[in-house]
């Protein structure tokens, strides 16, 4: 395990990017959104040299992002898009995959909606979108630790905290995304994936 790693990167990226490996085979262009460190940017991007990973995030994490990438020199890493998803505006039908993991529970409700746009937007007919984080399903926690979280994730901002799946679903499903998979993962995680719909972008 490498010891200039986040502790969170380091104990999630490989079984992040075991699902990688099979879910991203067919994947060349993926956007990130909230590449935070950039840290998985550029160990996915090692582990999968065919991938052009475009990091994204608001502009105060660039520093970090575009340091990480400096640091490992890859040329299948690009650097960070200014990126909110309340604002942004992206061309259509531009990636094959989106990325995104531990930002549901960070960001408001409206703002997680506003994410699922942004990827039905972006997105090409029978691309990926892959969301990695703790989530809730039919109102229970899957872990006790996860429920604490939750009550940590409140305490600290009521805009924040782990979502439920059910209201991921319904964003989704309006947005012409199809659940593929569920993973569960280390930590109580889970990654789920969606698939773009064919058909007009909404």
């Amino acid at each position: 395990m490498r010891q200039d790693l986040a502790a969170h990167i380091a104990r999630n990226s490989q079984p992040i990017a075991e699902v990688l490996g099979v879910e991203f085979g067919k994947v060349t262009d993926v956007l990130e959104i909230g590449s935070g460190s950039g840290q998985h940017a550029t160990l996915f991007a090692t582990a999968f040299p065919q991938l052009q990973w475009q990091t994204s995030d608001l502009d105060e994490n660039h520093s970090a992002i575009n340091a990480w990438i400096a640091r490992e020199q890859l040329p299948n890493v690009l650097p960070p898009l200014s990126l909110d998803v309340m604002t942004a505006k992206l061309p259509a039908n531009s990636y094959d995959a989106v990325f995104s993991a531990n930002t549901a529970h960070i960001m408001p409700i409206a703002a997680v909606e506003q994410m699922f746009a942004v990827v039905s937007t972006v997105l090409r007919a029978g691309g990926v979108f892959f969301l990695y984080g703790p989530f809730r399903q039919d109102l229970e926690f899957n872990a006790e630790s996860n429920a604490r979280f939750h009550e940590t994730l409140q305490a600290r901002d009521r805009g924040m905290g782990i979502r439920d799946l059910e209201k991921l679903e319904g964003f989704a499903t309006v947005l012409a995304l199809d659940r593929l998979r569920c993973y569960a993962m280390p930590a109580n995680n889970l990654s789920l994936l969606w698939l773009k719909r064919d058909g007009s972008v909404v």
